[in-house]
């Protein structure tokens, strides 16, 4: 149960953000504005849950799992109303921020409560058991937008949006188990929580790790932003047809995750990673090339796609494995900065995409292939740094106590 409801929390995000896309023509009619600007609520959407992450790490570790999660929830319940009733386009970017401060926390905390869990290549398991729960969203969410988005318009996505918030919340309530609770030696100054992010990001494996991922969730997120536009735009799809593609490609992810539990037990994580890039990155040069001769027929892209979010399905929960296994103790601020970075290369990603729109699938191609080859030399890189043994634990843990003891106290002041 305890992973079902992790799970809940984790669709979401992708209910967030593809449950409304499909609506993105209408909402650009309604608003008085083009396409290009209602884009620009998923740039604001990516802010949001970089910075929220952050927030909600220390207090995730200070405070326990479970109330940083039930007061994330009703900021995003209250949010979404506010999105189903925008007037402009700018109110809706506003309220897209603050609904991803309440979504966030759901990422976080989900991730922390399976490293409280699990720790090797389970970790990695559980998470890909997670991903297949949560990524259930990805699937149904397009089709479901572009259904209601037809029947009832596009409000009422945001509508529904806050139902499945306001169920979230009373299963977090009701049946989330507690696996950590408050801890008052962490402390929330400002300058000790600025000096704990610092020592996190400092660890060389992390490091690198969380800019495999961020990287290649760069190039995820690039498809994300850009299909709207290539997918109805140029390749004439409906809204109810681009729901389904849609949906596939999730189905893609999903199905990535599932084999990866199988490769697990084969293979060590960082190597998956390694492997799974490289495909992607063939996959993704041979996309950029028919995009660019005019070569590639569009159900050939769109395979070609589909290849390429299925490769993605592997890297994601090795790599957020691998980071998080840095550490033993303040798992909380770890998987917020881990977010955090992922979702900064979601927002850079999305406002590049509008920036270099000129009308083609070509910077959409391009930047796919860019992140999938960056991605695959920093594994590579990762890949030669060890595991980190018990007595590495005991280091880390020494370090982050010493960032404990020169605070003059659990005080929040």
């Amino acid at each position: 149960m305890t992973i079902v409801v992790l799970g809940a929390l984790s669709a979401l995000g992708p209910f967030s953000i593809d449950m409304y896309l499909p609506g993105f023509p209408f909402i650009a009619r309604d608003l008085k504005t083009d396409v290009a600007h209602v884009g620009l609520t998923l740039t604001s959407y990516f802010i949001g849950i970089s910075i929220g992450q952050l927030a909600y790490g220390p207090m995730l570790d200070r405070y326990g799992r479970k109330a940083p999660l039930i007061v994330g929830l009703i900021v995003y319940i209250a949010s979404s109303l506010g999105c189903a009733l925008s007037r402009s386009v700018d109110s809706l970017v506003a309220l897209r921020f603050f609904l991803a401060l309440g979504c966030c926390v759901g990422m976080v905390g989900s991730n922390a409560v399976i490293r409280d869990l699990f720790s090797g290549n389970e970790c990695a398991r559980a998470l890909s058991t997670m991903a297949m729960v949560s990524g259930i969203a990805p699937i149904i969410a397009p089709t479901v937008g572009g259904l209601v988005v037809a029947s009832l318009g596009w409000r009422c996505v945001f509508l529904l949006l806050t139902a499945i918030a306001a169920f979230v919340l009373l299963a977090v309530k009701k049946t989330l188990l507690r696996t950590k609770g408050p801890d008052p030696f962490i402390s929330l100054r400002p300058k000790q929580v600025a000096r704990g992010y610092l020592h996190v990001f400092g660890e060389p494996r992390f490091a690198l790790y969380v800019t495999t991922s961020a990287v290649a969730t760069g190039g995820f997120f690039t498809y994300i932003s850009g299909s709207p536009f290539v997918f109805i735009n140029l390749f004439g799809f409906t809204a109810t047809q681009f729901g389904w593609v849609f949906g596939i490609n999730s189905c893609a992810l999903i199905l990535g995750n599932q084999v990866n539990r199988m490769l697990l037990a084969r293979w060590e994580g960082p190597h998956i990673v390694v492997r799974m890039l490289a495909i992607q990155s063939v996959l993704a040069l041979v996309m950029l090339t028919g995009t660019l001769t005019g070569l590639l027929p569009r159900m050939a892209a769109v395979s070609l796609i589909i290849s390429y979010t299925f490769c993605y399905g592997f890297v994601n929960p090795n790599a957020v494995a691998q980071a998080l296994l840095t550490f033993s103790r303040n798992v909380g601020s770890a998987a917020a900065s881990y977010g955090s970075v992922i979702m900064i290369s979601g927002a850079l990603a999305s406002a590049l995409l509008s920036y270099l729109q000129n009308g083609t699938a070509a910077p959409m191609a391009y930047m796919m292939t860019g992140c999938a080859l960056i991605a695959l030399v920093l594994a590579s890189a990762a890949l030669r740094l060890k595991a980190p043994q018990i007595s590495d634990l005991h280091l880390v843990l020494e370090g982050e106590q010493m960032l404990i003891n020169e605070d003059d106290g659990p005080s929040d002041d």
